[in-house]
């Protein structure tokens, strides 16, 4: 386990961003736009860096508090910065709480495919299916994590797949992994509940199933990020879930953003890039490195 304070900006240099900076950043259009089901929600938008393949691929899963009102689109600068420093980026959308058979368990059979649909796109456009770091943010970060660990759940669970694609690693800006603490009747906790369709009982299966700390161990590297000052996604949530990752034997650090909130995590033009990046490179260079091995 490593704790570090990421080497940044001092933080009176970062500016605190909020959802209307965040919604407002450029959203560069994608190489393509992908179906992986029928859905009007299930697609994807693909970008691939210059150059001959194949090439290492990031899933990316916004966040929005599980809410239809949040889509793809803030992670579209994000996903364009990876793709042009070398790592292709499959930014996924999916059914959300709001949407027809959004919430339980349509949020999570979504996400599921979306990620195993990268077999296929393998195929097509020259992706590395052996190097892919899950990459998500707020409830995307939570859905990320969660990505990791499905393959854990019993082979009978629809929420599992036929067959979980295994990330190399993930990455979660501040991510939401331990829902039962996040559930609140106000603010972004209010809609946990209507995620998981009404039933939040500690201990039950819905809660097993689907929070990343009643998981673990995932059995993939994760690094977690979070803004030093984000009003939305409180410290404890990392603390507890590093802890508890650690004690189940997960190989897993925590970078905390000096002066960050909420949104720079997800700003390419942000003195956090650095720190997001560099965890994205660090993952794919450890599973080239256990392929050599």
């Amino acid at each position: 386990m490593l704790v570090a304070t990421a080497p940044s900006l001092a933080a009176q240099e970062i500016a605190v961003m909020d959802v209307g900076d965040a919604l407002a950043m450029p959203r560069p259009e994608p190489d393509r736009l992908i179906r992986y089901g029928p859905q009007p929600q299930q697609f994807g938008e693909l970008r691939l860096p210059v150059g001959p393949g194949p090439h290492p691929v990031a899933v990316v899963v916004h966040g929005g508090c599980w809410l239809a009102e949040y889509d793809l689109g803030y992670m579209s600068a994000l996903s364009a910065q990876l793709a042009a420093e070398g790592v292709a980026t499959w930014n996924v959308e999916y059914r959300r709480v709001g949407d027809a058979g959004g919430g339980w368990p349509g949020t999570f059979h979504d996400v599921g495919a979306a990620a195993d649909a990268l077999r296929r796109l393998a195929r097509d456009h020259d992706l590395d299916i052996n190097r892919v770091v899950v990459l998500g943010h707020s409830a995307g970060g939570h859905l990320a994590l969660w990505l990791a660990g499905r393959h854990r759940l019993p082979a009978d669970d629809p929420l599992r797949g036929q067959q979980p694609l295994a990330p190399s690693g993930v990455v979660s800006l501040a991510g939401i992994p331990d829902l039962a603490g996040y559930a609140s009747p106000e603010g972004c906790g209010a809609a946990v509940p209507r995620l998981l369709g009404g039933i939040m009982a500690e201990g039950s299966s819905r809660l097993r199933r689907t929070s990343p700390i009643a998981m673990v161990p995932l059995e993939s590297p994760q690094v977690l990020v979070i803004g030093q000052n984000d009003p939305i996604v409180p410290r404890d949530q990392a603390d507890r879930y590093l802890a508890a990752a650690v004690k189940s034997g997960d190989r897993i650090r925590l970078e905390e953003i000096p002066g960050a909130g909420h949104f720079e995590l997800v700003n390419p033009a942000s003195a956090a890039w650095p720190t997001v990046s560099a965890a994205v490179r660090d993952l794919l260079e450890s599973a080239v490195d256990l392929q050599r091995r």
